[in-house]
């Protein structure tokens, strides 16, 4: 770390513990706790992937930035409480990347991409072990989106033997989860359609692994997709003098499939 990186480690801490100070500190950030500022942390782990997706690297400092800033806030809070420190946060993950690395920073030989998988996988359930986390699934975060979880325990059963030999297995069971749904339509029983959809998506999930894309990624793209291409349509209303409450479903979907065109062109 250079003098000047180091400098502004220590005044971003220090920021942290002005603004934490119960004398004089920020009221807001006072009232604070690990439990309201984790959807923060969250958002702003967002709000990076969108500038990496982007490829704004004019705004990615200052989303790492915010990142960085919540990785102090709970070690802030963690200090206060008698926890641990912001250097032991620094700490943890230093040995976790040497230990997971001995073939770069210990005697181990050198590897491949495919061969360093297999050897970081073996060094986490080493650690879940340490842990006491038993149980393939063990360990799989709670709190990570529903779509990027379900990605991994996949891939997690998929490592002992429990999964589908290629991508068309997996449509096929889509397909099969489509028609269980398609055959609760009637019943319009809100349980068993939230379950049979849930299956619906879990397998998708699934499909995305076998695909080797990142399902959040994927649909976040869809979402950006969809949000241009409405917004194309309302100005392609506003050009006939409508709103989209004023205009038709039909108008709507002409403008839509123009849009869709254009884009192909």
């Amino acid at each position: 770390m250079t003098v000047e990186a180091a400098h502004q480690l220590q005044r971003l801490i220090d920021i942290m513990a002005a603004l934490r100070d119960p004398q004089t500190g920020c009221p807001w950030d006072l009232q604070q706790d690990f439990a309201s500022i984790a959807p923060y942390t969250i958002e702003e782990a967002y709000e990076v992937a969108d500038a990496i997706a982007s490829r704004d690297f004019a705004a990615l400092p200052d989303e790492l930035g915010d990142l960085l800033f919540q990785v102090v806030y709970h070690a802030r809070m963690a200090e206060e409480a008698g926890h641990f420190a912001f250097a032991d946060v620094a700490r943890a993950i230093s040995d976790k990347m040497i230990r997971r690395h001995p073939h770069v920073f210990g005697d181990a030989a050198a590897r491949d991409a495919g061969m360093q998988v297999q050897a970081w996988e073996a060094q986490k359930a080493a650690e879940r072990t340490r842990r006491a986390e038993h149980g393939t699934l063990a360990g799989i975060p709670t709190g990570l989106p529903a779509l990027t979880r379900a990605r991994k325990i996949t891939a997690r059963a998929g490592r002992v033997g429990f999964d589908w030999p290629d991508a068309p297995a997996v449509i096929e069971k889509l397909e099969e989860e489509i028609a269980e749904l398609r055959a609760e339509l009637d019943a319009a029983d809100p349980e068993r359609l939230a379950d049979e959809f849930g299956d619906i998506l879990f397998v998708a999930a699934n499909l995305a692994r076998k695909l080797d894309l990142d399902p959040e990624a994927c649909l976040r793209q869809a979402n950006a997709k969809f949000v241009r291409r409405f917004a194309s349509v309302e100005a392609r209303l506003a050009e006939r003098g409508l709103t989209p409450g004023e205009a038709t479903t039909a108008q709507m979907e002409a403008l839509w499939q123009d849009v869709k065109r254009d884009e192909r062109r």
